[in-house]
């Protein structure tokens, strides 16, 4: 027990160096990081819509970082309240919704541990871009889950996508496909090497700027690779009472994107 403590506590360190490392670099992950937060947003839009949510639902982004999905649902009107491990990643988000003159409320949380941080509960918690997979056990996904749960109000919904680690499982692939957006200048190139050890791996994120002279960004991380099952019966067993998958052929996003009621 103490050794899981421990070992989470170095993780979280390690996550939380990771993003505020990367923060001033994290919008080059996307050929254009305003179009991307507005089509994210749309995206949760349709998806709380189809739940019979409506643009007055109060919402806590759990994993915010630099305010991909919440800026664009502040936009849209929503109530946003973003929380992220990372005060890098936090400070980047502030800068962000100031420059699209939204009004976000931002605070330092683990989302394991979610209740130190706020006392009211919301309609809808999200936590995207494969947040999750940074818990190193099922005992630390489980602390996140029921944290997570136990912030929704009464009828609330969680949203969160993962990779398909279902698939990727399978063959355990070491690296990921590159990202290449052309600039003004050239171009960029971003891709991941993973490293596996059982059902985790630790992953090495490089960002290539080839405009003229290349320059290369490196940060390293760990996730490990959580199955939708593994998901799917946390959720049930910590007081959601339904729980919906939905493949990127259904959705456009390009990762599977899980809904779960209280």
């Amino acid at each position: 027990m103490e050794k899981d403590i421990i070992k989470q506590s170095v993780n979280a360190d390690i996550t939380q160096s990771f993003y505020n490392q990367m923060a001033t670099a994290y919008d080059k992950l996307f050929s254009d990081w305003q179009a991307a937060t507005h089509e994210q947003a749309a995206l949760l839009d349709a998806i709380f819509r189809e739940n019979g949510y409506n643009r007055q639902a109060k919402i806590l982004d759990c994993a915010c970082g630099i305010g991909t999905q919440a800026v664009g649902l502040a936009l849209l009107g929503y109530a946003v309240t973003g929380s992220d491990i990372s005060s890098g990643e936090l400070a980047e988000a502030k800068r962000r919704a100031a420059q699209n003159h939204v009004a976000i409320r931002l605070e330092q949380a683990d989302f394991r541990a979610l209740s130190q941080t706020f006392s009211e509960p919301f309609d809808l918690i999200i936590t995207m871009d494969n947040a999750l997979p940074h818990m190193l056990s099922h005992k630390a996904l489980e602390a996140a889950v029921k944290s997570i749960v136990n912030q929704l109000a009464q009828g609330g919904m969680f949203v969160a996508s993962i990779r398909d680690y279902d698939s990727l499982l399978e063959e355990k692939p070491t690296y990921s496909a590159p990202y290449i957006h052309k600039t003004d200048k050239g171009q960029r190139v971003s891709f991941q090497t993973w490293e596996w050890f059982g059902d985790q791996y630790r992953f090495i994120q490089y960002i290539i700027d080839d405009e003229g002279t290349a320059q290369v960004s490196r940060f390293a991380c760990e996730y490990r690779a959580v199955r939708r099952k593994e998901l799917t019966d946390l959720l049930l067993a910590n007081g959601c009472r339904e729980v919906l998958w939905k493949m990127p052929d259904e959705t456009g996003f390009y990762q599977p994107v899980v809904t779960a009621r209280k």
